[in-house]
């Protein structure tokens, strides 16, 4: 992804089709220049430029965990028992072969990552976080918050 010193080059026309494509990734590009007021090509053209630039980095199926059965989401804190470059790279590539955790992000503060699982119950997450979780590089601890209600979930 390009840095984010390029998003003051986007003009308006650009961020209205990438808000557009933020919710709408599947929409004609017909729709989509009409909807930001260019003809076809130009929609077509800006919309592969933003491609390029990385701007967009790819499109995907948005899914319904309902219908997957996977309702349970929990956060995770995660403090790790060294925090070394190559202890924090160990951990991250653990992380992104764990197909249960959704989202990683490491934080600044008293602890080292929030990791976001979803799973189908209490009980799977309980398994995912005994067996999974604290089991990757350098984990010393956990604490868990269960989400009740997800209020909002996008993405940019």
């Amino acid at each position: 992804m390009q840095d984010s010193s390029n998003a003051g080059h986007l003009d308006r026309i650009d961020r209205n089709i990438l808000r557009v494509l933020s919710t709408e990734g599947r929409i004609p590009i017909a729709e989509l220049a009409r909807r930001v007021g260019l003809s076809k090509s130009p929609a077509q053209v800006r919309m592969k430029r933003l491609q390029a630039q990385g701007y967009i980095q790819g499109f995907r199926a948005v899914l319904d965990p309902a219908k997957l059965d996977l309702n349970h989401v929990a956060f995770a804190e995660v403090k790790l028992t060294d925090t070394t470059e190559k202890a924090l790279t160990a951990f991250n590539r653990a992380v992104a072969d764990v197909h249960e955790i959704e989202e990683c992000h490491m934080i600044a503060g008293s602890f080292d990552y929030l990791i976001k699982v979803r799973t189908k119950d209490i009980q799977s997450y309980r398994r995912v976080l005994g067996e999974v979780i604290s089991a990757l590089p350098h984990v010393g601890a956990t604490s868990t918050h269960v989400s009740m209600q997800a209020v909002k979930e996008s993405g940019v």
